[in-house]
């Protein structure tokens, strides 16, 4: 009885280890160059010019 109960009193805290993070999933070639195209979107696209507040009041 008593080993049961240590057998339990040790094993227990082990339940709680572990990740609940899913695995990533390989990726497909088609997902492959879906992404290089969306990031070469992202390269070639002009950037935004931040506005100055001190000069959109005038």
């Amino acid at each position: 009885m008593k080993a049961r109960f240590w057998l339990a009193a040790l094993v227990l805290p082990l339940a709680g280890c572990g990740s609940s993070d899913p695995v990533p999933a390989a990726v497909t070639s088609d997902e492959a160059t879906a992404l290089d195209q969306a990031a070469e979107m992202f390269d070639t696209r002009p950037s935004e010019t931040p506005v100055d507040a001190t000069n959109a009041a005038n």
